[in-house]
């Protein structure tokens, strides 16, 4: 039904390092984000297949990290597949905005609505319920989650300010912007986290989006039509 493709990048500076993972057939970004405390964050983990798991297990195991948070930037499948695997291996229960609480605590329904398909994995429990501005620390680093609805009403950033990353999830992209069309999408919300948000970060922030290449906050002001 879908070609497997599944590839790999890394950035790193000598204090943090972001490793992406093209999983599942939706081509999603998955992240494993640690220092050199060797503490890590998984965000966005929509590994599908079998061979996509083994492969963040292999960068886990193989860089001796260790996982304390499993964070969704929104609900939706593509970037959650993976919850059950990350529950069953390293304990961790998906922490996500509280509007999407309901979406990632029903995938199956997801995956039965949207692709015609049953999932094998059992439903696991939600951690924290995040909210705009709460902080969440590893390491040595923090995230800050700033609230994007549009996309869907919970989606958000995880922010690092010292190291100049935000993670986007699936409201922005490189010169692109997340659907608006589906159930619990907004255009209004997304015209206000584009201006309120996302246009306020600083110009030389790294954006690693939910799918497709990296890009910079300077670039999209300059070049993506919907910011402009």
């Amino acid at each position: 039904m879908f070609n497997l493709q599944c590839s790999i990048f890394n950035v790193q500076s000598s204090m943090f390092n972001v490793k992406s993972f093209q999983v599942n057939p939706l081509q999603e970004n998955c992240y494993v984000v640690s220092d050199d405390t060797r503490e890590c964050v998984i965000i966005d983990c929509g590994a599908y297949y079998p061979e996509e798991k083994q492969a963040i297990d292999n960068y886990i195991r193989e860089h001796q990290l260790k996982p304390v948070h499993l964070l969704a930037t929104h609900g939706h499948l593509d970037h959650n597949f993976g919850n059950a695997h990350l529950y069953e291996q390293y304990a961790l229960e998906v922490e996500i905005c509280e509007e999407d609480q309901q979406m990632v605590e029903h995938l199956g329904e997801q995956a039965e609505s949207l692709f015609g398909m049953r999932l094998n994995d059992e439903q696991v429990p939600t951690g924290t319920l995040l909210k705009n501005g709460d902080i969440i620390s590893f390491g040595n680093h923090t995230l800050q989650v700033l609230q994007t609805p549009g996309h869907s009403h919970g989606s958000c950033f995880f922010y690092c300010k010292d190291e100049h990353t935000a993670f986007s999830g699936d409201t922005l992209f490189r010169m692109s912007i997340g659907r608006t069309d589906f159930a619990e999408g907004s255009w209004q919300e997304m015209e206000r986290s584009l201006s309120s948000v996302i246009a306020s970060l600083p110009a030389d922030t790294i954006v690693y989006p939910g799918h497709g290449p990296q890009t910079t906050i300077a670039d999209e002001l300059r070049n993506n039509p919907y910011l402009r």
